[in-house]
């Protein structure tokens, strides 16, 4: 099966280029759950294997595909509203315990939760209709979407670039590297709270 998948996006990426690249990251992250990470990762690969690719305009067009795409998937939430993403949940048979946990998220972070959602396996899915039909504020949800985009993409290129010759056990790996990825993200999240919290506790007792 993963053998007709990967000979079946090499010939997009013969045929198509880094529009395959464009329009699979642009529809997972509007919301529709298409193999994102995977052509990524493939995309990356080739860069290395074949030269086909180049990586720099490979990251770009990564950026750039998952900001528009979770922008649109952010519109489709904000104006369709708790109704749309009823439905939309039940059409694509998305698990009710993925929009619970980004519901838990959102509601624990705020739009920090953007920035680490599209490293949690699931929710680079539903992070933009579940951000836009809890009314996340659009400017937080934009700055915090570019700067997961950007780190996201650039970890996975990295990973298939350097690592391609290691192509099957890397496709291994990758539910474990989304898990470490999280934590570090967490840790650091975490950290910053804990601090804003001491400098607030310290401010309180001067007054």
């Amino acid at each position: 099966m993963s053998d007709t998948i990967f000979e079946l996006l090499r010939g997009y990426f013969h045929e198509y280029g880094y529009w395959t690249v464009g329009v699979a990251l642009l529809l997972e992250n509007a919301g529709i759950p298409v193999p994102g990470e995977t052509t990524l990762l493939f995309a990356s690969f080739l860069a290395f294997s074949e030269r086909q690719l180049h990586l720099p305009a490979i990251i770009v067009t990564g950026i750039a595909a998952c900001t528009i795409g979770d922008n649109l998937g952010y519109a489709f939430g904000y104006y369709g509203r708790r109704p749309m993403l009823t439905r939309y949940q039940k059409f694509f048979r998305i698990p009710p315990e993925v929009v619970e946990r980004g519901e838990r998220l959102f509601a624990r972070y705020g739009p920090v939760a953007i920035f680490f959602a599209r490293f949690l396996f699931g929710m680079r899915v539903i992070a933009g209709p579940l951000a836009g039909a809890l009314l996340m504020p659009w400017r937080k949800f934009l700055l915090f979407n570019l700067l997961g985009a950007t780190l996201w993409v650039v970890t996975i290129c990295l990973l298939g670039y350097f690592f391609g010759s290691q192509w099957s056990t890397l496709l291994r790996v990758m539910k474990s590297a989304d898990l470490i990825l999280l934590l570090l993200v967490l840790a650091a999240v975490l950290l910053f709270w804990w601090r804003n919290r001491r400098m607030k506790a310290a401010a309180s007792q001067q007054l």
